[in-house]
């Protein structure tokens, strides 16, 4: 079955989280991604890595968790494109490709002499996607970051954490995540505006601009109310109680949200405390409110006793708003999660099978499942170099001998590294 994107080329010139997130989704999607990485992208001797699977080669840099979840699906090629035979192949790629993603500062891929402006050149219809963290201009184009920058800088960790504590950066790279999904977007607009007019086009996808659409209540609050919003935990502006309460066991919780009066009336049954449907200090939404902090206490004395599930199953009965809170043991294994297929589980070389998240979608007519493990560090090459672009063997000698191209990582610099 044809998948939505078949017969679309994207070279993945990007690193990090962001950039790999927008063309995995992409390559899920059905396209064709080829990650370019620079001979010394990877360390020989990595850190972080799967298990080796009992007998195979001791690849380490093939076996990158992070990398190898960020980047399954993908084609992979080594290729050094500050050399200018490196970036002339680059070009010849571009020819044959739709789409170019990057996520470096705003002044490398001109300094590449590989921005928009190089690219439409060889390959008019060519759709350049760029994502510096604040943009390509402004006072701070020239500033690079990670995602918690972004966080800092957008606002979002000023809202993130307790009250009583300092701001935090979110959880697991929230940032990123979000970018990466709106890079996709945008991309596939960008594809459909080019089925219509046959313009290609430069998309600008700053991360920081992503952030500020999660927090556009607390500007307008702001700019609207003169109200500055502050850390509130795992308060809600007017539901109570909404927190996470402790269960049995070591670090085991569970989060409950109650939204009405017939919620917290059932709460009160579940807890087995009848009486505090009457007590004036929960009656009415405004009430539980101001005293959710002694709600609160009632409830964690009755959750510290129970499994988290336990409490979870209690309340869904109940018809109030609560989830266990899962670890990633308990969440690969739940029932739920196992009956929608929430991981796909693909064979990784040398490492065996590893579950993977899915898109969150699923498309009735066009399913898109996980076709690959992330690349070999340059896998690829023979297909792309020799097939793709149908370069000469002495051509291809000429750039393994230069180290343009090569088989495994190598040192910063030039040189393999050292083992």
């Amino acid at each position: 079955m044809v998948r939505p994107l078949e017969g679309i080329r994207v070279i993945d010139f990007t690193n990090a989280v962001a950039g790999p997130i927008s063309t995995f989704i992409l390559g899920d999607l059905g396209a064709e991604v080829i990650k370019v990485e620079e001979p010394s992208g990877r360390p020989l001797h990595a850190v972080g890595t799967a298990p080796l699977r009992p007998g195979a080669p001791d690849l380490s840099y093939n076996r990158i968790m992070v990398f190898n979840e960020l980047n399954h699906g993908k084609r992979g090629v080594s290729l050094n494109v500050s050399t200018e035979e490196g970036r002339q192949v680059f070009l010849e790629l571009v020819a044959k490709t739709d789409v170019v993603i990057d996520n470096f500062a705003p002044r490398v891929m001109p300094n590449l002499r590989l921005d928009y402006d190089h690219l439409k050149v060889v390959n008019p219809r060519i759709i350049c996607i760029s994502m510096p963290a604040f943009g390509l201009s402004g006072p701070y184009r020239e500033r690079v970051s990670y995602g918690p920058g972004v966080d800092a800088m957008s606002g979002l960790s000023h809202l993130t954490g307790y009250a009583d504590s300092s701001p935090m950066k979110p959880g697991n790279f929230f940032c990123d995540q979000n970018a990466g999904v709106l890079t996709a977007l945008a991309c596939m607009s960008a594809l459909r505006y080019r089925n219509r007019t046959g313009a290609g086009q430069h998309i600008e996808m700053p991360m920081i601009d992503g952030e500020f659409q999660v927090l556009g209540d607390a500007y307008i609050d702001h700019w609207m109310n003169k109200r500055e919003r502050t850390r509130t935990g795992n308060d809600h502006p007017w539901m109570a109680p909404h927190n996470v309460y402790p269960c049995r066991g070591t670090d085991s919780w569970v989060a409950i949200a109650v939204e009405n009066d017939a919620q917290w009336a059932a709460l009160c049954d579940v807890l087995g405390r009848p009486e505090l449907k009457s007590d004036v200090r929960f009656a009415g939404q405004l009430q539980r409110w101001r005293n959710r902090n002694e709600a609160d206490g009632y409830i964690a004395e009755y959750t510290s006793g129970l499994h988290h599930r336990q409490v979870e199953a209690q309340c869904q009965r109940a018809g109030i708003p609560a989830a266990a809170v899962l670890d990633a043991v308990e969440l690969l294994q739940d029932e739920h999660v196992q009956a929608r297929d929430g991981f796909e589980y693909v064979d990784v070389p040398n490492v065996g099978p590893t579950p993977y998240p899915r898109v969150a979608f699923k498309l009735s007519g066009t399913p898109v499942p996980i076709t690959k493990a992330a690349p070999g560090f340059a896998e690829d090459n023979d297909y792309v170099y020799r097939e793709l672009l149908g370069l000469s063997e002495d051509a291809i000698r000429a750039l393994e001998d230069q180290q343009i191209i090569t088989s495994e990582p190598v040192a910063p610099g030039g040189g393999r590294k050292a083992h």
